[in-house]
């Protein structure tokens, strides 16, 4: 069965850290780039931050960068996103997905996204 599984979300007060994991089961994720999006109540999705499938070129959107690292481990067939210097307008909902090219920080011609997990900020 095809599947991408995020995992490591949580409530973390305003300063705090949080790891987010992808992990795959059904296909190689090697093969895909690997995307991270965000999604509030009442906001539209927005791009977080795009990794290539060698970890060589990594982008994030001006709103995570300098305080999220995006990599990836392709012989555990999984991903992750290090957030750091969390905010409450980090507070959302956060989806990983697999698709053929970053454009920038987004991930493009998806293929396979997860159920997500909730990231909750307080201050």
């Amino acid at each position: 069965q095809v599947q991408l599984a995020e995992s490591g979300g949580g409530v973390v007060q305003s300063g705090g850290s949080l790891r987010l994991s992808c992990s795959a089961s059904g296909f190689t994720l090697g093969h895909y780039v690997i995307g991270w999006f965000r999604q509030a109540p009442g906001k539209e999705r927005e791009g977080v931050a795009c990794i290539s499938t060698t970890e060589t070129i990594r982008y994030y959107s001006d709103s995570v960068k300098d305080r999220f690292t995006v990599s990836r481990d392709n012989a555990a067939n999984t991903g992750h996103l290090q957030m750091n210097s969390l905010n409450p307008e980090d507070t959302a909902a956060y989806y990983c997905v697999a698709g053929y090219y970053c454009s920038d920080y987004v991930a493009q011609q998806v293929l396979y996204r997860g159920q997500g997990t909730q990231v909750t900020v307080s201050s």
